[in-house]
């Protein structure tokens, strides 16, 4: 294949070529570069490519181009793009509108927390790409609403994402639906066992891209590692955002429960910062994505369903509240920023005893050690640094009425092994008789 150093060196149409001129794209990703010619012959394709490479519209772009011949009939889409979250389809919505314009496209959006009657209405006029995630689709079809007998190219988008979701057993559900002569191209981060049984499954002599190996973190971001005690993770968080030049920053939480005390905390320490996370209604989701964007809020506390795909230029910082339990969650989230050529900033609190095998499994695919920094030093300007919960307090560092009041204390309740269950906050060793 001949070097391609521009979009036009990869055969787009002229109208294509006309909408990525006024996005401001000149040059194509290196996964761009490498999938859309075989995607334009028509070749099935397996991409392998990180978070932040292009691939989105690695995969648009061509289709655009293909589908801007034919015409969609009622309930009948010509393609279809299964995406594992709302906000990632959303997003490959918001490419085909961007990418399309100068074609005569129609496309439909089908996601669960929108009302299923506006949906229906939609296919009914027919269309020619369908995003949608699984689960929206099988009820649709379920009902009757959708025929899926003339699509021409199926995408599977974060293929590894939709095998930790557990879409695995609804994806062959419904590319058993598919009519056999079809165009298929799947993009996936890393390749597992169950991935790549799909790609044997369901594609034809596909051919394979990859441009950067499985968890291969960006050279643009300064990676940093601290241990904290896990009594100081919110106040050594609100230090490292009052010391960081932070523009805007995701921050990720393992938990959904703890998403919204950790935004309480945030907000009372003065910092603008909103919740986002599977349980929230996707208007509410809609919205608060569409201020972090626009630059109306600055901290964005989330769970793993911001980690994958969701493309905010300019993201200064990602925060690990949570040391992720998934190795390759840590590639993802950090990878919301460094991207497109710019420089970002990733911090990661981790707790003894309980972090270490998640950071060694980190470093262990990564192949690289995480720098750590002694963030002690801005924990005493911020308030005195607590001692950690293995070590032993000496008594001899308590005046005579304390260790006497301490001696008569009963002992706390030991969360080493609940890590749900958050100590006493606010009374130290002197607990209310009420709380014993």
């Amino acid at each position: 294949m001949s070097e391609i150093n521009t979009f036009e060196d990869l055969g787009l149409s002229a109208e294509t070529l006309r909408a990525l001129k006024e996005a401001g794209y000149e040059k194509p990703t290196p996964i761009q570069a490498q999938a859309i010619p075989h995607i334009l012959m028509a070749r099935d394709l397996v991409g392998l490519a990180q978070t932040g490479t292009g691939k989105t519209a690695g995969f648009t772009l061509p289709m655009i181009d293909i589908l801007s011949t034919g015409r969609a009939r009622a309930r009948m889409p010509r393609s279809l793009v299964l995406a594992p979250t709302r906000e990632l389809a959303a997003q490959v919505a918001e490419s085909f509108e961007k990418y399309g314009q100068y074609h005569n496209l129609s496309k439909a959006l089908l996601v669960g927390g929108e009302a299923m009657g506006d949906q229906m209405k939609i296919l009914d006029q027919g269309v020619d790409v369908l995003i949608a995630t699984p689960g929206r689709l099988l009820d649709l079809f379920d009902r009757g609403t959708l025929i899926l007998s003339d699509m021409k190219v199926l995408v599977i988008d974060e293929a590894d994402r939709m095998l930790d979701m557990g879409f695995i057993p609804d994806i062959e559900k419904i590319v058993s639906k598919l009519p056999p002569f079809r165009q298929t191209l799947l993009f996936s981060a890393t390749m597992p066992d169950e991935v790549k049984r799909l790609t044997e499954k369901f594609l034809s002599n596909p051919r394979t891209v990859s441009v950067a190996p499985p968890a291969t973190t960006s050279k643009n971001i300064t990676q940093h590692l601290a241990w904290v005690d896990s009594r100081q993770k919110m106040d050594a968080l609100a230090a490292l955002i009052k010391q960081e030049n932070v523009t805007n920053a995701f921050i990720f939480c393992n938990r959904k429960r703890d998403i919204s005390a950790l935004c309480s905390f945030l907000n009372k320490k003065g910092f603008s910062a909103e919740a986002m996370h599977g349980d929230l209604v996707q208007k509410q989701r809609t919205e608060t994505l569409a201020k972090f964007k626009k630059g109306d809020l600055k901290l964005l506390v989330c769970s793993d369903v911001a980690a994958r795909g969701l493309d905010v230029s300019n993201v200064s910082h990602v925060f690990n509240y949570d040391i992720p339990m998934h190795a390759d969650d840590y590639v993802h989230r950090i990878g919301r920023t460094g991207r497109a050529g710019k420089t970002g900033v990733s911090w990661s609190l981790a707790v003894k005893k309980t972090d270490d095998k998640f950071v060694a499994a980190i470093e262990k695919i990564t192949n690289e050690k995480l720098p750590v920094s002694d963030i002690s030093a801005l924990l005493k300007g911020d308030k005195p640094k607590a001692k950690p919960q293995h070590e032993k307090r000496d008594d001899k560092e308590k005046s005579p009425a304390r260790r006497e009041k301490t001696a008569q204390a009963k002992p706390r309740y030991n969360n080493d092994h609940h890590d749900d269950g958050p100590d006493v906050v606010g009374f130290g060793d002197d607990i209310p008789s009420f709380m014993r």
